[in-house]
């Protein structure tokens, strides 16, 4: 028996390649396939079943084309009604896979078709569990993501979620291992631990939602207290992994289209195009086509995407750097992002060649800041997380999280300079772009966001309640 956990960093997203004797199961797989089908050859097995924990929100599973390819059918635990053929498995049913066996707790809460498969080895020795978005390591699933698709409300997902650890989950042995669907820096829950794997014991003593003296209402404050609100592409991805999608190969070929500086410029003159620029910041910086959005791919890039372009059908042309063009298609139709019109032949330097205009971000070192700080304190935005914001910033500094700042544009003056920072530069640069977009132009970026900041004189506060804010 071999268990291996594929996680994908950018996505904080763990699939799982499973095989004994022959013959292999994956579970919750991404959409570009061909990374598990290529390991089964090589591994000589064959791919028996695919296994979906629930319909995904903040990813397309690649359940569709792994099947198509393979002939496996898709697996999904009761409840679930997707419109294309796959067997809604009974809770306890069990599936073989060489000398091993597949048992299915069905384990609503997150959504309500979501789904536990425990994994029995040889012996029938209960060895792990793969738990989707029911249980993370440190946290459980969100319970709020479902109700654009039924009548089912949070707080009542909540106490399913409850129901389903206790009677499900934690009778199980102290020693099996847990295999979630995500870990830290996804949002599906709040509060993950940055390991991937843990076993049931250990979160039992870790796991806030695991404690044996909590009392289900005690569960579900703790479980909706603090929640944000969902990315707008979660119920898109949804749609598309209960319905259906394009093939992935499809997607990236018509993404590959390279187009001149002339073309390009026509194209985004003449039609709703978005041009998303995916250099790094320093590069963006430096120099951009004038109304292009800056949201690099050495970094959380589709989740970013999907946070900030509302809807995954938009129209999108790439400026990026040479050769990872197919990198970037694949990783958008991760995401649900599936119109990649093409690309910038030669990228920003064939532009720039051209005499085309160009447009530059102000960026400092925060040592500028330090020197202009008594002068500009009410004049300084940091564009972190709330959570992050409230742990520790500049003193007098507007929070205005990135995520939310299409909502605030109105908060930024556009009669006086003013400076924007995040965690280590990143974000603040994604701001930055949207902001010149919209028109701001008296605005400067913190290079080395709070991290330099840090290191200067610059006054910062310590935790501040949100209460008091």
């Amino acid at each position: 028996m071999n268990v291996e956990q594929i996680y994908t960093g950018c996505l904080a997203q763990g699939a799982y390649y499973i095989h004994s004797s022959g013959e292999a199961a994956i579970i919750d797989p991404l959409r570009e396939v061909t990374p598990y089908i290529e390991r089964a050859e090589k591994d000589g097995v064959k791919i028996k079943y695919i296994f979906e924990t629930h319909f995904h929100a903040d990813f397309v599973s690649g359940h569709l084309t792994l099947s198509e390819k393979t002939n496996a059918p898709i697996i999904y635990g009761p409840n679930a009604n997707p419109s294309f053929e796959a067997h809604i498995a009974q809770d306890g049913e069990v599936f073989k896979i060489g000398d091993i066996q597949i048992k299915v707790l069905h384990t609503p809460g997150h959504t309500m078709e979501s789904t536990t498969y425990l994994l029995l080895d040889e012996v029938g020795s209960e060895h792990a569990i793969f738990t989707g978005d029911t249980l993370f390591l440190g946290d459980v699933g969100r319970p709020d993501l479902t109700q654009k698709f039924d009548e089912s409300n949070m707080e009542d997902l909540a106490g399913f979620a409850y129901d389903s650890l206790r009677n499900k989950i934690m009778p199980l042995p102290d020693d099996v291992i847990i295999y979630p669907a995500h870990g830290a820096g996804s949002t599906c829950g709040k509060n993950m631990m940055k390991a991937t794997m843990d076993t049931l014991g250990n979160q039992k003593k870790m796991n806030y939602a695991l404690r044996a003296d909590m009392s289900k209402e005690e569960f579900i404050k703790e479980v909706t207290d603090g929640l944000l609100p969902p990315p707008a592409y979660f119920p898109q991805n949804v749609k598309l992994n209960k319905e259906g999608y394009q093939h992935i190969d499809t997607i990236i070929e018509r993404g590959k289209r390279a187009y001149s500086p002339n073309e390009f410029e026509t194209l985004v003159n003449e039609s709703d195009v978005l041009m998303l620029d995916i250099r790094t910041p320093f590069d963006f910086a430096m120099g951009h086509i004038p109304n292009s959005i800056f949201i690099g791919l050495d970094g959380s890039f589709a989740p970013w995407v999907g946070e900030l372009i509302v809807d995954t059908q938009q129209k999108i042309v790439l400026i990026a750097p040479e050769d990872r063009e197919e990198e970037a298609i694949t990783r958008l139709a991760r995401v649900g992002f599936d119109n990649v019109m093409g690309y910038l032949k030669g990228g920003f330097k064939a532009w720039n060649d051209t005499g085309k205009d160009i447009d530059t971000v102000t960026s400092v070192p925060a040592t500028s800041l330090e020197k202009a700080y008594i002068e500009n304190s009410d004049k300084i935005f940091d564009v972190r997380r709330e959570s992050e914001y409230l742990s520790e910033h500049i003193k007098k500094a507007h929070n205005i999280p990135l995520g939310t700042i299409n909502n605030h544009l109105k908060k930024f003056p556009k009669e006086v300079t003013f400076y924007i920072y995040c965690a280590g530069g990143y974000r603040s640069m994604i701001a930055s772009s949207i902001l010149k977009a919209r028109g701001y132009h008296n605005f400067i970026n913190v290079q080395g966001g709070f991290k330099a900041i840090k290191k200067t004189t610059i006054s910062v506060t310590d935790y501040v309640c949100p209460s008091f804010l």
